[in-house]
C-alpha cells in the first residue's frame, strides 16, 4: 500500500452554527491543499459542547442530511478525501448523541459511530452510544472512530484494534494537555496501529458562563480552552507530527497504514495473538460498586534494580530499612534458576525485623510466577498469564486469573513479566478493586515505560510500583483529580496523570497512595471504572478468529 497522506485539524469552534461550518469548509480546504488524502477535524466541531438543558441540545443539534452535514460531505467530495468529524446529531427516537461520522470521497457517509463515554457535563445533554462503532474498510487501510473521553479509556480503542483497525481517528474537545503528553499517543503504541488525533483550540465554554464554570470547577479560565496538539502517531507511540498548544494548525503526516498489521514485539511475542480472552470477562461485565475499604492514606514504595542476582538480597533490605512497605524488583531478579523456595528464604531474611513485602518473579518449573514474599515467608504467588517469546522455551503454563492480595495497606495485584504489555491485566485490577499494582518485568520498548504504565495508573486509577533492569517507576495516584470538586493545588492542565518517580539508582524510594484508588469520578457522571462501555465491546472477550 502506497504512504496515505493524513490531516489532523485543529481550530476554535463557538455557538454560531454557520461560522463553525465556515470554519470547517475553510479548514478541510487547507488540508486538502496540502495534500491529505484522510482529513479528521476536532469533536463536537458545530457547536460548543454546553448547553442550558437536553431540550435547547437537541433542538441545536445536527439532523441527517441539513445544510452542515450536506455541505460537508460537498466538501469532501470535491477534495475527494476521507473526512471524519464529530457533532452534536438529534436523533429520530428523541435522543440526541455526539456521534463520528465518516464520509468518503464521493461525499457519500460511509459510517458513523455515536460517542460511548460521555464526560462531564456532557451527560446532563447528551445519551450515549450503546453499541461499538464499525470497523472501515477503505482504500486507505481500515479505519476506527472515537472521540475524546473514549480514549481516556482503554475499552473503545482496544475494540477497534482486536476487530482489525489499522488508523483509529480520534476527534477531541479537551482542555486536558495529558491528552496530548499520554492519552492519545498511547492508545497507538499498545494497540500498535496509527491514531490520527484533532483537539480544539480556543474557548470550549460559552463567554458568558465563563466565570462562574471556572470558580467551580477550580480551574482558572485560560485553562478552560481547547489544548490543541493535534497529532498523528505511529504504531510504536512515536508521535510523528504534532500541532501548537494554541492557535489553528493543520498537522500533516504520510503513514503506512499496513504497518498496523505488524503486532510483534522485539523479542518475537505476537502481543495480540498472545491476548487471552478468556480471562476478560469481568471487563465486559456489568459493573458493581467497590465493596472494600479504602487502603492506606499513604506508605512507602521501592523500586530495586540489582546490577547482579547476588546483590538483590541485601538492596532490598536496604530498602525495607529506610522504610519502604512495599519492595519491587525486576523478574528473575535472583537469576533465571532460582527457585520459589530460595527467593523466598533470601527476601523474608532480608524483609525481617520490618513489616515489609517484596514481589520478584521465579521460574518454577513450567511457569513464570510472581512471589508476595513478607518476612515471614512467601505470601502468595501470581502466575504470569500471557504467553511471552522470551520465556516460551519453559513458561508453557499460564495463570487462569489475576489474584488482589489483601495486606495491611491495602489491596495488592501483580503484573509478571510481559502482563504489562496487556491494557486488560491492569483493567481487571481494577475492576477487583486493587489499590496498587507490582510489576516486576523486563520493558524493551520506550512506551512501555514512558506511555504504557502512566497509563495504567492513569485510566484505572492505580498505584504503580514497577522494576525491570535498567527501568523503574513509581507512580502514585495525585489527590487533585476530580473536576467539580476543590483541587489541592494549582490547576496544571493534567487531570488524570499519575505522579512520577523514575528510578535513579539501585534502591529507589517514594510515596504512593493506596486510599486514593477508591476515587474513580474524573468528573460528574463519568467514573473511569464504572463508566467502561461494557456492553458495546464484547469482542474483547470474545474469542479470537
Amino acid at each position: 500500500m502506497a504512504p496515505v497522506r493524513v490531516a489532523a485539524v485543529q481550530f476554535a469552534v463557538g455557538q454560531d452554527v454557520a461560522a463553525n461550518l465556515a470554519t470547517c469548509l475553510r479548514m478541510i480546504d487547507r488540508a486538502a491543499a496540502e495534500g491529505a488524502r484522510l482529513v479528521v477535524l476536532p469533536e463536537f466541531c458545530d457547536h460548543l459542547s454546553w448547553y442550558p438543558s437536553r431540550a435547547a441540545a437537541h433542538e441545536r443539534a445536527r439532523r441527517p442530511g441539513d445544510a452542515f452535514l450536506s455541505a460537508v460531505a460537498e466538501r469532501a467530495r470535491r477534495h475527494a478525501v476521507h473526512l471524519k468529524l464529530n457533532v452534536t446529531l438529534a436523533r429520530d427516537d428523541g435522543r440526541t448523541t455526539g456521534t463520528n461520522l465518516l464520509y468518503g470521497p464521493d461525499g457519500t457517509l460511509l459510517a458513523a459511530s455515536d460517542k460511548l463515554v460521555l464526560m462531564g457535563a456532557e451527560g446532563d445533554h447528551l445519551d450515549p452510544g450503546a453499541t461499538a462503532g464499525p470497523v472501515v474498510p477503505t482504500p486507505l487501510g481500515r479505519l476506527g472512530m472515537y472521540a475524546c473521553m473514549e480514549g481516556v479509556l482503554g475499552e473503545v480503542c482496544r475494540d477497534l484494534a482486536v476487530r482489525g483497525a489499522q488508523v483509529l481517528l480520534n476527534g477531541l474537545n479537551s482542555f486536558a494537555t495529558d491528552e496530548a503528553s499520554l492519552h492519545v499517543p498511547v492508545r497507538a503504541a499498545e494497540n500498535r496501529v496509527w491514531v490520527v488525533a484533532a483537539n480544539k483550540v480556543g474557548p470550549l465554554l460559552p463567554a458568558e458562563h465563563l466565570p462562574a464554570i471556572s470558580e467551580r470547577l477550580g480551574v482558572p479560565p485560560e485553562w478552560l480552552h481547547g489544548a490543541g496538539e493535534s497529532q498523528v502517531v505511529a504504531p510504536d507511540g512515536t508521535v510523528v507530527a504534532r500541532g501548537p498548544r494554541t492557535g489553528e494548525a493543520v498537522v500533516v503526516a504520510d503513514i503506512d497504514p499496513a504497518a498496523a498489521d505488524d503486532k510483534t514485539r522485539p523479542d518475537g511475542t505476537d502481543v495480540f495473538a498472545a491476548r487471552r480472552p478468556e480471562l476478560y470477562g469481568p471487563i465486559v461485565s456489568p459493573p458493581r460498586p467497590r465493596t472494600t475499604p479504602p487502603g492506606a492514606k499513604e506508605i512507602t514504595a521501592a523500586v530495586v534494580r540489582p546490577a547482579a542476582p547476588v546483590e538483590a538480597g541485601a538492596l532490598a533490605r536496604e530498602a525495607a530499612l529506610r522504610g519502604a512497605d512495599l519492595v519491587v524488583l525486576p523478574e528473575l531478579a535472583f537469576g533465571p534458576d532460582a527457585s520459589a523456595t530460595r527467593t523466598a528464604r533470601v527476601l523474608s531474611d532480608a524483609l525481617r525485623g520490618t513489616s515489609a513485602h517484596a514481589v520478584t518473579s521465579v521460574r518454577d518449573g513450567d511457569s513464570h510466577i510472581g512471589c508476595l514474599v513478607s518476612a515471614h515467608g512467601l505470601v502468595d504467588t501470581q502466575r504470569q498469564l500471557h504467553r511471552s517469546a522470551r520465556h516460551a522455551a519453559w513458561a508453557t503454563r499460564l495463570g487462569d486469573g489475576l489474584e488482589v492480595f489483601g495486606l495491611p495497606w491495602g489491596r495488592l495485584a501483580i503484573m509478571v513479566g510481559d502482563d504489562a504489555l496487556y491494557p486488560e491485566t491492569a483493567r481487571l485490577a481494577a475492576v477487583a478493586d486493587a489499590d496498587a499494582l507490582a510489576v516486576p518485568f523486563t520493558p524493551r520498548e520506550p512506551w512501555e515505560t514512558g506511555l504504557g504504565l502512566l497509563e495504567r495508573a492513569a485510566e484505572n486509577r492505580l498505584n504503580v510500583v514497577a522494576a525491570g533492569g535498567d527501568a523503574g517507576l513509581v507512580l502514585a495516584l495525585s489527590g487533585d483529580f476530580t473536576l467539580w470538586t476543590a483541587w489541592e493545588g494549582p490547576f496544571t492542565g493534567r487531570i488524570s496523570h499519575p505522579l512520577v518517580t523514575r528510578a535513579d539508582g539501585p534502591v529507589t524510594l517514594a510515596p504512593i497512595h493506596p486510599a486514593r484508588a477508591v476515587n474513580r469520578l474524573v468528573s460528574k457522571n463519568t467514573d473511569l471504572v464504572a463508566g467502561r462501555p461494557w456492553r458495546a465491546v464484547a469482542s474483547l472477550a470474545a474469542a479470537t478468529p
